[in-house]
């Protein structure tokens, strides 16, 4: 367990070069009320529109969270998602490392999904899928012989789309074992051929059985499989993704590790296998033992799969969940704004109805209780927005809070009307509310609507603002003064 612990603590800065098909990945939110006039098909009304990095980009997004310095070489078109791409990179700090390589005729990869009521209506592909031309190939790997050196380890994410073509892929992987630096492919050809001399392949069950022909149910037949592919392309070792039974080593030196799923509820799969191609790579560049970087990757995707849409891994998250703790913790109810979105998310794609309220909560009085009770009965899940320490003294005066922001979010936390609990440090929740949406905003009714900081938001999404009624003679300004006379 401890040298797990240091294992992960040492992926942190590690230098991987990343190489691939990179795409972008949007999403079309909206609501369906009605069908077409036109066509018997739904109506989508759409609320908002998200853009995050696909394919390799989501591999060095992954590499980013672990706190890896990543490199990343792949090829755009010279159109409008290529410069959403480079928008991304910069805003996510990745594009110093970074290195864009234009091809005017092709199209950049864009899976548009559109969602509504937390399923999937459609999904849009614009993309080229074609061999680059041979400018742009020389490029690259010119670009990524020049990166080489600074890389302790190499991915090579392919989707197919004709970035890694065989005369690349067979350059890059040629070069980085001539420089002494493993190569992590995650394939998409079913001839794993192509990918000889890479260190590690992670396939998922399916391509593993498509590659070698060979059937893949059990823990034999993936052993068997996996040896096929090895002794017929030369691979170090194969590590197969198995979805809810978690992934499976097999090596050239024999070696056999099954490990078991860690998820404890799978949400979303979208990107699960970047994310452990991610951690494989960090770890082997990290200098660890294959079976090693394979027990965190699989931790990882234990992780992964339980957050919405294309998500990543913190080393923060593998360290508490090495120590089954994020599970317990989560159990408290007290999360970060980045926890709190990914319950919401959660609850949502349930098609509960999110609630949210918020206040300083500086001395629990019946009052503070009759306005948990009434906004958790508007709602499915209640979340609590709490003024911090600093902000509920800025609002209330040096002598406040009387508890401290850690207490006050464990008594809340301690009540069945609540279920989760967020801190802010600013004076009003604005930007909590912003990012978790909620579809009802609840406060008491000594204010208006357009008084409750956040009803235009809940409201222009189709939302509710509701007026809680107060319990008469409780306040805990009240409740101090009473004290301090007493």
């Amino acid at each position: 367990m401890s040298d797990l612990a240091r294992a992960i603590d040492s992926l942190a800065g590690t230098v991987v070069l990343c190489v691939g098909d990179v795409m972008l990945d949007r999403f079309v939110y909206g609501t369906v009320e009605r069908i077409s006039p036109e066509a018997p098909i739904p109506v989508l009304r759409e609320h908002r529109t998200t853009t995050m990095l696909g394919g390799a980009g989501n591999v060095t997004t992954n590499l980013a969270a672990l706190g890896c310095d990543s490199r990343f070489v792949a090829v755009t078109g010279s159109d409008e998602a290529g410069s959403g791409i480079l928008r991304l990179l910069v805003e996510q700090g990745l594009a110093d490392g970074c290195h864009m390589i234009t091809q005017r005729d092709r199209l950049t990869s864009v899976k548009t999904r559109f969602m509504a009521s937390n399923q999937q209506l459609l999904r849009l592909d614009s993309e080229t899928v074609a061999p680059v031309d041979e400018v742009t190939a020389s490029k690259l790997i010119h670009a990524v012989s020049h990166a080489l050196s600074e890389a302790t380890c190499v991915t090579l994410s392919d989707y197919g789309k004709g970035v890694l073509t065989p005369a690349v892929t067979e350059a890059i992987i040629t070069a980085a074992r001539q420089a002494g630096r493993p190569v992590v492919v995650d394939p998409k050809d079913t001839d794993f051929r192509r990918y000889r001399g890479a260190a590690v392949l992670t396939p998922n069950r399916r391509e593993l059985s498509e590659a070698a022909r060979l059937p893949t149910g059990t823990d034999d037949e993936v052993v068997a499989a996996a040896q096929r592919i090895i002794e017929t392309c030369g691979i170090g070792a194969i590590v197969t993704t198995r979805s809810e039974e978690g992934l499976s080593l097999v090596a050239a030196d024999g070696l056999v590790l099954h490990q078991p799923a860690q998820a404890r509820e799978v949400f979303d799969v979208s990107g699960a296998g970047d994310t452990v191609v991610a951690v494989l790579a960090a770890g082997l560049g990290a200098g660890l033992a294959l079976p090693d970087a394979a027990r965190i990757a699989n931790l990882a995707a234990g992780i992964v799969v339980g957050k919405v849409g294309t998500a990543v891994v913190r080393g923060a998250e593998l360290l508490a969940a090495l120590h089954h703790e994020e599970w317990r913790l989560g159990e408290t109810k007290v999360a970060s704004l980045t926890s709190a979105f990914d319950f919401v998310e959660r609850w949502r794609r349930r098609g509960q109805r999110i609630g949210f309220t918020n206040g300083c909560f500086d001395l629990l009085h019946p009052g503070h209780v009759s306005l948990l009770t009434q906004a958790r009965a508007t709602c499915d899940r209640l979340v609590v927005g709490l003024n911090s320490d600093e902000s509920v003294r800025r609002l209330k005066g040096e002598h406040r809070p009387v508890q401290s922001e850690a207490a006050r979010a464990a008594v809340l936390a301690s009540l069945s009307t609540v279920d989760l609990v967020v801190i802010f440090g600013e004076d009003t929740p604005y930007n909590l509310i912003r990012a978790l949406r909620p579809d009802t905003l609840v406060k008491g009714a000594d204010y208006t609507v357009d008084q409750v900081v956040g009803a235009d938001i809940v409201t222009a999404q189709g939302g509710r603002v509701v007026l809680a009624d107060l319990a008469p003679g409780h306040s805990t300004t009240a409740t101090i003064a009473r004290l301090s006379q007493a």
